[in-house]
């Protein structure tokens, strides 16, 4: 049976048995949440029908509710409390929510212990915890809480006394900051009272700090277009003209010109000819090799001078490294040149490097 039957069929047993005793209330079907494989059917009973309604349940020709699943009882506040039983068919495989509702001045209803005498503990347990009373129970003596307890913990209005006399472990309470003042008044639950109200810190705990709001007419009005100072043309700095600007100074990621990266070639000077070259049959002291090279060091070394002071501090000194180079080529070379006497004309094959040569005196 669908849980739209199940409760359609309750409620036509219920109004059949009320030929022989006149209603008392209002009988109402309807379906609980949770979706398919999860929905019940929910009848509402009057507090007087509350024994028949789960007699009727009970029935084997009629719904064959025969598994009393639990009990229990919900606080309504001002419409007092509503017992909530919950049946099980084993045979038929649908379920049952039946609800009373009981008023908040004298929550009394009919036990189902002959019924379902499992249902003993469950009417103990909502008689200490909600104060209601189950007419011929034979024993509702306290299932969980000590002796002497007063009160009953699962109504709204019960007072959490650990909940003023001790700070409450873990999260903050809604409103209240980690960085220090709420920037709201805190929101207490239900069922915890004022500190300042009830408990051992009755009148001692200050108000809550609240910031003031600011009102409308303290804060001072912008003055208008027409009040406010005018700047006369003399009192802005003139601007510098542009030859009184500072000189910027060279950018350090500026390219750096070839000639300062570029080590200058300066040509070894040779102390004899080679042993594969014929001498040129004339030459003087001008034309010789260690004078050109000398010019050409020299010059390398001016132009090695004027790219230092162009170039920028981190490569100055690569340059300037370059040049002291150039410069021990070019006292070379003029030592070179100094010591070089033209060579006397000669034919044939020169001698080895190393070996003077020989004159015709000698061969004789």
């Amino acid at each position: 049976m669908t849980p739209e039957e199940v409760g359609e069929r309750m409620v036509a047993l219920l109004t059949a048995a009320e030929t022989d005793a006149p209603a008392e209330g209002e009988i109402t079907a309807g379906v609980s949440g949770g979706g398919p494989g999860h929905e019940r059917a929910v009848v509402d009973v009057p507090a007087a029908r509350w024994w028949a309604a789960l007699d009727a349940a009970r029935d084997p020709g009629a719904l064959g509710c025969d598994f009393f699943d639990w009990l229990s009882a919900v606080d309504e506040l001002d419409e007092g409390f509503t017992v909530v039983a919950h049946l099980w068919s084993s045979r038929r495989k649908h379920g049952l929510l039946l609800r009373a509702r009981l008023s908040r001045e004298n929550p009394v209803v009919e036990s189902v212990i002959d019924l379902f005498p499992g249902a003993a503990w469950h009417e103990r347990e909502t008689h200490e915890m909600f104060g209601i009373s189950f007419s011929r129970h034979p024993d509702l003596r306290p299932l969980l809480l000590p002796p002497g307890f007063e009160g009953n913990p699962l109504r709204k209005e019960f007072v959490l006394a650990s909940r003023v006399a001790k700070a409450w472990p873990g999260a903050k309470e809604p409103g209240e900051s980690e960085a220090g003042t709420a920037k709201r008044a805190p929101m207490r639950p239900p069922g915890v009272p004022d500190p300042n109200e009830w408990g051992p810190m009755k009148g001692k705990v200050p108000p809550p700090e609240t910031r003031a709001r600011r009102v409308p007419g303290d804060r001072p009005a912008r003055p208008a277009a027409g009040d406010r100072p005018v700047r006369a043309p003399g009192d802005r700095p003139a601007r510098p003209a542009s030859g009184d600007r500072p000189a910027r100074p060279p950018r350090e990621d500026a390219e750096t010109p070839a000639a300062a990266l570029t080590p200058p070639e300066t040509p070894a000077a040779p102390d004899a000819p080679a042993a594969s070259q014929t001498p040129a049959a004339s030459q003087t002291p001008a034309e010789t090799p260690a004078a050109e090279t000398a010019a050409a060091a020299a010059a390398q070394v001016r132009a090695d001078e004027a790219a230092a002071a162009k170039a920028p501090p981190v490569q100055a000194a690569a340059a300037e490294s370059a040049a002291s180079e150039a410069a021990a080529t070019q006292a070379a070379a003029e030592k070179a040149a100094a010591d070089e006497t033209p060579a006397p004309e000669a034919s044939g094959t020169p001698p080895e490097t190393g070996t003077p040569p020989k004159t015709g005196g000698e061969d004789a």
